[in-house]
């Protein structure tokens, strides 16, 4: 099959607009919606640190990557990568050898931050001593790392590689649960709260499909591996809905997206605007209760 805007094979068929494209227009086509995204999220006005958060998996690979092609000219922004290695043995020492080689390549500060560092415990230690589902647990103490990292590190903004078919399964998770405070919360960040780093999330629009291609393409260093706790998440069930309505109605996943943005102004100014942020009286860290989720977790397991 050719390109359908030029001569050269396709290597890519794109089913929500009918287009089939080359390598240089597929690329045009994905950079095209990472620079968009990135204007409607950030206007850099004065020197800025931006954080990466980095797996070594394909998402948060291209995201690092995007970011530096992007970013890293400008004198004005400082780029640094940030790994959380959770302690799971079989899986995280695979992917922080993909990280540290893409880092190592684009010239970007790189910096690891250990779980086991931090809270005295790792995620394979969890998996047999928690309640909830290893992920739960996960979730929580990933995002207070990054949120502490990277206000030690003075980051402005942290860049995630969150793309579309994790935002729509996140919203429709939220919807299910009935959890409004938690989908007004979601990102990307618009106002700066103290003690939180707003974050951004420049692959929003872009299906997980399509980064895995533009990451074999350009040659981009990232891990295969996948989490060996993984299959116990929740989120399994959502996706696997998710993507059969997209299989079945091609655009379903922007639906969900372009509905969702619709609202979150009204639930910024409703409702998350309204929420208190109180300190964690055992942290210090921002929680909207008196102890913050990842202090009442570590407390659990404790006990």
């Amino acid at each position: 099959m050719k390109c359908s805007f030029c001569n050269k094979d396709a290597v890519a068929y794109i089913r929500y607009n009918g287009t089939h494209l080359c390598q240089d227009h597929f690329n045009r086509f994905f950079e095209k919606r990472v620079r968009l995204e990135f204007r409607e999220e950030i206007k850099i006005d004065r020197p800025v640190t931006l954080g990466v958060a980095i797996s070594g998996g394909k998402d948060s690979s291209v995201a690092l990557y995007e970011t530096h092609k992007i970013f890293g000219k400008r004198r004005d922004v400082r780029i640094i990568a940030i790994t959380i290695d959770e302690g799971i043995n079989s899986y995280r020492p695979k992917t922080m050898v993909s990280a540290i080689n893409l880092a190592n390549k684009l010239g970007v500060e790189h910096h690891i931050v250990k779980l086991e560092e931090r809270y005295g415990i790792t995620m394979d230690s969890i998996s047999q001593e928690g309640t909830l589902s290893p992920c739960s647990y996960c979730g929580v103490f990933r995002r207070r790392l990054l949120n502490d990292i990277s206000l030690d590190m003075k980051v402005d903004y942290l860049i995630t590689g969150l793309n579309l078919d994790d935002t729509a399964q996140s919203i429709i998770m939220n919807f299910a649960r009935g959890d409004i405070e938690r989908l007004g919360r979601m990102g990307p960040h618009f106002r700066v709260k103290e003690g939180l780093i707003p974050r951004l999330q420049p692959l929003r629009r872009i299906p997980e499909k399509e980064i895995l291609l533009f990451a074999i393409l350009n040659g981009i260093d990232f891990s295969h591996d996948v989490c060996p706790y993984a299959d116990s998440a929740i989120r399994n069930e959502f996706r696997e809905s998710i993507d059969k309505w997209e299989e079945r109605t091609p655009g379903t996943k922007f639906a969900i997206l372009n509905s969702y943005d619709k609202i979150r102004e009204i639930l910024d100014a409703n409702i998350t605007g309204d929420i208190n942020v109180n300190r964690c009286r055992i942290c210090g860290a921002p929680s909207a209760g008196e102890i913050c989720k990842s202090c009442a977790m570590e407390m659990e397991l404790k006990r």
